[in-house]
């Protein structure tokens, strides 16, 4: 079950405690486990581990966050805040590239996200930003009510599918010590000998063609997505 209060504090008012000052707080907690699995993983975030970090006992972390898996629907919704996705005065078109950027660059900077179903989000402040970005993005192009939260939804989906994969890379990147263009490299021998350009000649004519070359699959992609949401309305 999730802890609202706890994804919600900042909307919450402080409270005034007598006597001295509490030595930590929930952000600094939150902020110690990022900081942890972005470094070394998911797993390496544990309360035990966070605890050590902030030099404390590991039972005083619980006195601010009840469970483990409550602190990861903390990290988790704390990516997603640092987005900082709010209105703009851009076009529609502008907006999505922006959410697209953005959510590609939190994949990167936190790999650990991949490890993790965002299926069932935290329902806290990082979701709800989210929805509430893309579906005011799509609100004002003429789509039919029924309509909008499923474009929202098929970009969103889009847009995550490829952020997914370069957080992948980054986490592969991280583990194995090794980016994914030497990866590729050390496999020259693979084309050389194993290739059979007989049995695969469609691949063999586009990369003759230079069609491999291209890495703006996602741009390509979202472009033809777009174009299809703007022509529903026309």
């Amino acid at each position: 079950m999730e802890n609202y209060p706890l994804l919600w504090r900042g909307n919450l008012p402080a409270k005034k405690a007598a006597g001295r000052p509490p030595r930590l707080s929930v952000d600094a907690v939150v902020a110690s486990a990022v900081r942890i699995a972005d470094a070394d993983g998911l797993e390496a975030a544990s309360m035990a581990r966070v605890a050590a970090d902030l030099r404390v006992a590991t039972m005083t972390l619980y006195t601010y966050v009840p469970s483990r898996s409550v602190l990861v629907d903390l990290m988790v919704d704390q990516a997603l805040l640092t987005r900082r996705l709010g209105a703009t005065e851009e076009g529609w078109r502008e907006r999505v590239a922006v959410f697209a950027a953005r959510t590609r660059e939190m994949f990167v900077a936190h790999p650990w996200l991949t490890e993790v179903s965002l299926v069932r989000p935290p329902l806290g402040p990082g979701t709800m930003a989210e929805r509430e970005y893309m579906i005011a993005t799509l609100s004002g192009l003429g789509l039919p009510v029924g309509e909008i939260n499923r474009a929202a939804i098929t970009v969103t989906a889009y847009v995550y599918a490829f952020a997914r994969e370069a957080g992948e890379d980054a986490r592969l990147s991280r583990v194995s010590g090794q980016s994914t263009e030497s990866w590729w490299s050390e496999r020259g021998e693979f084309w050389e000998k194993w290739f059979d350009v007989e049995a695969y000649p469609a691949m063999t004519a586009l990369w003759n063609a230079g069609g491999f070359e291209d890495q703006a699959a996602f741009d390509y992609g979202l472009a033809l997505l777009l174009d299809g949401i703007e022509r529903s309305v026309e």
